[in-house]
């Protein structure tokens, strides 16, 4: 039931984050998307296979970390002191939600701090996102989106530390497989139901309780590391 639990609440800082991914990764879909010819970029069902190519790519690298984060988690907990180990994952994930829920209700954005640090990983990616520019298949818009999986981004970081206490590489990968299909209305939605849905994220209640959610979930998982 935990697991089921932490998925949802996956998919929710997915979706409420949505108006960060819709400031960075929308950012990035725009630029890719203009330097495709007239022809793609303005029929859905030409321009479709490129944004499937973009997040799908994206969605597989989410969840090859999220499964290298959990296999870490499981081969820690084995090397002995489980119980120990497992404390200690409950409480960093736990840690990170709250950090997260603070972040989403506007009330503290340390996590910039985690995307700063992402940066150097960044540096060795971009030159080679750089090969698969200019788009020119929907192939080449799925190669493209894998690298831009690991783009800087303190909310998958976060949820890629959350992703360690899963305690296996199946749960971590489909944790993060939860996350990234809660971000997927920001970035596939287009036209006045894009609009509209920014629009309703960026309402100081909606953002606060979202916030909320995700800050009571991270101090559960405290309170649950305490009591094990």
């Amino acid at each position: 039931m935990h697991a089921e639990i932490s998925y949802i609440a996956a998919f929710f800082v997915g979706l409420f984050g949505g108006v960060h991914c819709v400031g960075m990764c929308g950012g990035i879909v725009g630029a890719l998307s203009f330097g495709l010819p007239e022809s793609v970029r303005g029929r859905a069902t030409q321009f479709l296979p490129y944004l499937a190519g973009y997040n799908g790519g994206r969605l597989i690298s989410y969840t090859f970390a999220g499964a290298l984060m959990g296999g870490l988690g499981m081969l820690a907990a084995n090397m002995g002191a489980l119980h120990e180990i497992r404390v200690g994952m409950l409480v960093l994930a736990g840690l990170f939600l709250v950090a997260m829920g603070l972040y989403l209700g506007g009330w503290w954005f340390g996590l910039a701090k985690v995307e700063r640090a992402g940066h150097l990983v960044w540096r060795f990616l971009e030159p080679i996102g750089r090969r698969f520019i200019p788009v020119r298949s929907p192939l080449n818009a799925l190669a493209l989106g894998l690298v831009w999986g690991w783009l800087p981004c303190g909310l998958v970081y976060s949820t890629l530390i959350w992703s360690i206490s899963s305690g296996s590489p199946l749960d971590g990968a489909l944790l993060m497989l939860a996350f990234g299909i809660g971000t997927l209305p920001n970035l596939l939605t287009m036209g006045l139901v894009a609009g509209k849905l920014a629009a309703w994220l960026r309402l100081l209640w909606v953002r606060r309780t979202a916030g909320a959610l995700v800050l009571g979930f991270g101090l559960y998982m405290l309170v649950e590391a305490a009591l094990i």
